[in-house]
């Protein structure tokens, strides 16, 4: 059974999304940025009750700004999705979740050590660079089915 419902192009645009933001993390990386995708998608709390598709997640606009820099600032967001990535997007949108993303909403590179919460919300793990945020069980049961 897939954890969300999803299209070619939504394959496609979340592939573009995932190598964005995490190509210098390698597949596990990119696996881990797609969970957070999909975990929004799933997510009926906080600020993403009303976004329930893989475009509605990537083009979210929040406080001004796109939710992930890859769309605001372009980079590697507006190259096509290669096979490997839509593959990795696929398994991600099908099936896969992993500590420290596993129910993580949030993710992001501090260029630092990762600090204990993110907007209020608790520090989940580390992969790498980037640092998951999941949110507390009481405010999000949604993501934690």
């Amino acid at each position: 059974m897939v954890r969300v419902k999803y299209t070619d192009s939504d394959i496609a645009l979340m592939a573009r999304m995932m190598r964005a933001e995490a190509e210098g993390e390698g597949q596990l990386g990119m696996l881990m940025v797609g969970n957070v995708i999909v975990n929004r998608a799933q997510a009926d709390c906080l600020d993403f009750v009303d976004v329930r598709t893989i475009p509605q997640v990537i083009y979210q606009v929040q406080g001004g700004n796109y939710s992930f820099e890859a769309v605001q600032k372009g980079n590697v967001f507006y190259n096509r999705a290669r096979s490997t990535e839509k593959r990795l997007a696929k398994q991600t949108l099908d099936f896969w979740r992993e500590h420290p993303s596993k129910y993580a909403l949030w993710y992001f590179n501090p260029y630092a050590p990762c600090p204990p919460t993110w907007y209020d919300q608790p520090f989940a793990g580390q992969f790498k660079q980037h640092c998951y945020y999941e949110p507390q069980a009481n405010t999000c049961e949604s993501v934690y089915r």
